[in-house]
């Protein structure tokens, strides 16, 4: 039984699907092919940014990640994670196990805001047929108001957070990565 609550959104998923199958056939191949075409963009995206991620955790040193995007960072730090978030394309979820990462590695929680925001919201690309298509001052007010309202989020968010952490995701990843040595256990993964 216990099984079974740890698969229950793909079930109910499987469940919709089936109802769909039966009584709308057209939906369901819609559904089928939406679904198909979503999976092969994340097959071709995710793997090299599983390596990226992997190099980045092997190559850069959790003090500088502290040192650059940590609590006490300050606007250097804010500055680096909007530029970190405006450079990239791609799409979001991309950035997500990214800023994991980046959290476990000492980044604070509104440096992570403000890159996530920067990348869902002020990607260069786009800032760039913005401009194109509604005119540079209409651009320059949505990108302050934006950078604006991502750093208040950020505050926020940090402010909360620092008042019932929520970090539990986080011990949980270190208990599934001890390992067990020919004597018992050696140690986690860092």
């Amino acid at each position: 039984m216990t099984g079974i609550k740890h698969f229950k959104v793909p079930l109910v998923i499987a469940v919709i699907f089936l109802g769909l199958a039966i009584w709308l056939p057209q939906t369901a191949a819609r559904s089928t092919q939406v679904t198909w075409d979503y999976f092969k963009e994340m097959a071709l995206i995710m793997p090299p940014v599983f390596l990226l991620m992997g190099l980045m955790e092997v190559w850069v040193p959790k003090d500088k990640i502290q040192k650059w995007l940590g609590s006490g960072s300050g606007i250097r730090g804010a500055a680096l994670s909007v530029a970190l978030g405006t450079l990239p394309t791609g799409p979001l979820y991309v950035a997500f196990p990214m800023s994991a990462s980046l959290i476990r590695k000492g980044a604070s929680i509104a440096n992570i805001i403000l890159f996530l925001g920067s990348w869902a919201a002020l990607k260069i690309p786009q800032l760039m047929v913005e401009t194109k298509f509604l005119g540079i001052s209409f651009t320059l007010v949505r990108f302050g108001l934006t950078l604006g309202a991502l750093v208040l989020i950020g505050f926020i968010m940090e402010t909360l957070l620092r008042l019932k952490p929520d970090k539990a995701w986080l011990e949980a990843e270190a208990d599934e990565s001890e390992f067990e040595g020919p004597d018992g256990p050696k140690g986690k993964f860092s």
